[in-house]
């Protein structure tokens, strides 16, 4: 999955309007194809569930409320064409984009017919399929790519002028401090682990000294708490994640 990792850091970094992560929902019946796109959809930010079948992938939909479904087209029970007919009854513009081994001209046609957005056959590159589900939620209109201007709950950050304000108040940070906010307001609501950070915003491996994020977390914590909720939290044994304090 490296490669998987390095391109998606090519790609924009897509989210719903309220910094909530993009929700997709992934029904393949091999077990580790299904646990490869999980993995890569992870690593973009994105917010997954996975099932097997179609009769779980329906109960799931309805719960989880998708924005983009990857749905194998030979599943056991009703076919992946059928199941986009059934989650649609309930959810009918969720866009979709099928897998498959058939690679024949009349079955990505009855893909598409079907109300399929693209289709992709197996064997495939992940990075394609990652690329054409990042056009494909963007076309639909639920996420937005990247700007300038980081927002989460009364925090913001702009990522051109370097000013990060709090309720209107501005915070003035040092330029590690502010790459660590950006790197957990580009993660709102997610959990990110000390390795992460430290791979993001310091580039390297401390090794032993991964406490080093533990002191600049808490230099964070004061100055985008001072006399304000705190947004920062700790996840004891997995890391720290950034929320509204009203969440």
């Amino acid at each position: 999955m490296a490669s998987s990792r390095s391109f998606n850091d090519n790609l924009p970094q897509l989210s719903h309007p309220d910094g909530s992560p993009i929700r997709a929902l992934v029904v393949d019946d091999e077990p580790s194809l299904a646990d490869l796109m999980r993995m890569g959809l992870q690593m973009a930010g994105w917010d997954v569930r996975v099932a097997h079948e179609g009769n779980a992938a329906v109960r799931v939909a309805r719960e989880f409320r998708p924005d983009v479904l990857v749905l194998d087209v030979m599943l056991p029970g009703f076919d992946g064409v059928e199941l986009l007919g059934k989650i649609r009854t309930f959810d009918p513009t969720v866009p979709a984009l099928f897998l498959t081994a058939k690679d024949a001209v009349e079955d990505r046609v009855t893909g598409l017919a079907a109300g399929g957005d693209d289709y992709v056959t197996k064997p495939f590159s992940m990075e394609e399929v990652l690329l054409r589900l990042h056009r494909i939620v963007q076309r639909s209109g639920v996420a937005t790519a990247d700007s300038a201007e980081l927002v989460v709950g009364d925090l913001t950050l702009n990522q051109d002028t370097r000013e990060v304000t709090r309720g209107g108040e501005d915070i003035n940070l040092t330029a590690t401090q502010f790459e660590l906010l950006r790197y957990l307001m580009e993660n709102p609501r997610r959990v990110v682990s000390k390795s992460q950070i430290l791979d993001r915003v310091w580039n390297y491996d401390f090794g032993g000294q991964a406490n080093i994020v533990e002191l600049y977390i808490s230099y964070l914590r004061k100055k985008i708490e001072a006399n304000h909720p705190p947004m920062i939290h700790t996840i004891r044994g997995a890391g720290y994640v950034l929320k509204p304090a009203d969440q």
